[in-house]
């Protein structure tokens, strides 16, 4: 059942690799290449929006698996969006110079 007081956002929205017409709602210098689920979760916690993760497919493009997390509403769906772009960027930043420390170690 639909529930009116969430937002869906797809990792789509959020993939530097799709195109606006492929679903990307964000410009070019605020996306992810390839974004996990993992990460958009994480994203969504750090900025305490609650998020239910399941894994889908997009329905543009349903011969590749996917997934989106709910989140609940706040500000419209792009502001939204936008500010999730942005705490992602940085949980990737943020794995990429641990794993690289990581790799340093060994």
């Amino acid at each position: 059942m639909k529930s009116y007081d969430r937002q869906v956002v797809w990792l789509e929205y959020l993939d530097s690799e799709r195109k606006r017409a492929e679903g990307r709602r964000v410009p070019m210098n605020s996306c992810t290449r390839s974004p996990t689920l993992e990460e958009l979760t994480l994203a969504c916690n750090r900025l305490k929006l609650e998020p239910e993760a399941q894994a889908a497919r997009y329905p543009c493009d349903v011969s590749r698996l996917s997934g989106f997390v709910s989140v609940k509403k706040g500000a419209k769906k792009q502001q939204t969006v936008m500010s999730i772009a942005r705490e992602l960027s940085k949980v990737r930043g943020e794995r990429t110079a641990e794993q690289a420390r990581f790799k340093g170690k060994s």
